[in-house]
C-alpha cells in the first residue's frame, strides 16, 4: 500500500504528478538561476525575470522530453497499425496512464487481428463448404444423369437390365438425398439461434430401442453387437431427436467401416458428473493425422474403407455428432490403437435421489 502510494506521488504511476513535479522542478531551476543573474535592465524588461522565463522553459522541456517522445510513439504505433499492420506493439515501458494507453491500444491491434482472422477462417470455411457440397453432390447427380440417358435412349437389353437402371437410379437419388439431408443439418446446427428442445429422457431406453431398430440392418452387413448397457432407467434431460442423431451417427459409422464379419461394442456408463456412450468396432487401420481429422466437416478418412451395401455421406456425419454433443455442454472423441475404434459421447449428468 505504501509503496503503491509512492509510486503515485513520486509521479512514476501518474503523469498528472509528473507534470506537477516538473513544474516544481523547472520553477526552482528558473528561480536559483535569476537570483544569480546581476540586477539590470534588458529592452525594459529585468534581466532576472528573462534568465527565470529563459531557463523555465529549457527546463521544463528537457524534464519533460521522455514523456513527449513517448507520445510521439503512441502516434507513430497508431498510424502503423491503422495503415494495417496489426501485429505491431507498441512498447510498455512506463507504468503510468501512457502505459495504460500503450496496453490497450495494443489490445485492440490484438483483438482486431483476432476477429479479421477470424473472418478470414469463415469466408475459407464457406469456401470449404462451396467447394465440399459441389464435389458430393456432383458424383451421385452425374450418375443419375447418366443412368437417365441410358433409359431414355432405351441403352439396355433386357428387361433385368432395365430393372438394374432403374435400381442403381433410385439408390444414387437415395444418397443424393443423404447428402443433402446432412448438409441441412449441419447447417442448422451451426446456426448461432438454433436452440435445444429439452426433455428429460430414459437414455437407456433410447439407445436399446435403436440398437433394436438397427439390427436387421447389422445382420445384413454379417454384424453383431454386444450391448453393455445400465441395469436400471437413464433419465437425462437432453433434446431427444438431436442426440438420437448423434448416436445414429456414430452406429452406422460402426457399420460402414467395421470389419465384416464383425462385432460392435456399445455401453452405456454412468460416473459422478456425466454419462458416457461407447461405441467401439474394429476396422482397417488410419494414420494418426487421419485420426485427428475425423471430426472435421467433409472429412473421409478412405473412400474404400466404406461397406458398399450402406449409403455413402457427406463427411458430415461426425462433425454433426460433435455439434449436437457440444451443445448439451458435452465431448465427443476417439481412440484409436491398432484398428480398434472407440468413439464415445460424453454428456453431462446430474445425479437425482
Amino acid at each position: 500500500m505504501k509503496n503503491n502510494f509512492f509510486s503515485i506521488v513520486s509521479g512514476r504511476r501518474s503523469l498528472r504528478f509528473q507534470m506537477i513535479w516538473t513544474f516544481l522542478a523547472s520553477f526552482f531551476t528558473g528561480s536559483l538561476v535569476s537570483i544569480s543573474i546581476p540586477v539590470g535592465l534588458l529592452f525594459d524588461i529585468p534581466i532576472s525575470m528573462i534568465a527565470f522565463i529563459g531557463t523555465f522553459a529549457i527546463s521544463f522541456v528537457l524534464y519533460t522530453r521522455h514523456t513527449m517522445k513517448y507520445m510521439q510513439k503512441l502516434s507513430e504505433g497508431l498510424t502503423v497499425i491503422s495503415g494495417g499492420n496489426l501485429q505491431y506493439r507498441i512498447p510498455v515501458i512506463r507504468q503510468d496512464e501512457l502505459g495504460t494507453v500503450a496496453e490497450h491500444i495494443n489490445a485492440m491491434a490484438e483483438k482486431l487481428e483476432t476477429l479479421i482472422e477470424k473472418e478470414r477462417q469463415v469466408e475459407k470455411s464457406k469456401m470449404e463448404l462451396i467447394t465440399g457440397v459441389s464435389h458430393d453432390l456432383r458424383t451421385p447427380l452425374t450418375s443419375i444423369i447418366g443412368y437417365l440417358e441410358l433409359l431414355k435412349e432405351k441403352s439396355y437389353r433386357d428387361e433385368a437390365e432395365y430393372e438394374r437402371f432403374i435400381g442403381n437410379t433410385h439408390n444414387k437419388a437415395q444418397q443424393l438425398k443423404t447428402l443433402i439431408d446432412e448438409l441441412f443439418e449441419y447447417t442448422r446446427l451451426t446456426q448461432s439461434d438454433n436452440k435445444l428442445e429439452l426433455q428429460t429422457i430414459d437414455l437407456r431406453e433410447m439407445l436399446n430401442q435403436m440398437l433394436v431398430e438397427i439390427e436387421p440392418l447389422a445382420k445384413e452387413n454379417e454384424i453383431s453387437f454386444d450391448a453393455r448397457l445400465t441395469e436400471r432407467s437413464l433419465f437425462l434431460e437432453v433434446d431427444p431427436e438431436q442426440i438420437r442423431r448423434a448416436i445414429d451417427n456414430l452406429l452406422m459409422n460402426a457399420l460402414k467401416f467395421s470389419l465384416k464379419p464383425g462385432i460392435i461394442r456399445v455401453s452405456l456408463a454412468v460416473r459422478s458428473d456425466h454419462v458416457t456412450i461407447s461405441i467401439e468396432n474394429e476396422g482397417a487401420l488410419i494414420t494418426k493425422e487421419q485420426e485427428e481429422h475425423l471430426f472435421d466437416r467433409f472429412y473421409k478418412a478412405d473412400d474404400s474403407r466404406t461397406n458398399m451395401n450402406l449409403e455413402g455421406g457427406a463427411g458430415l456425419g461426425l462433425s454433426i455428432t460433435r455439434s449436437i454433443v457440444e451443445m448439451h455442454g458435452g465431448q465427443a472423441y476417439l481412440k484409436h490403437k491398432g484398428g480398434r475404434f472407440l468413439f464415445a459421447i460424453e454428456l453431462p449428468y446430474e445425479a437425482t435421489i
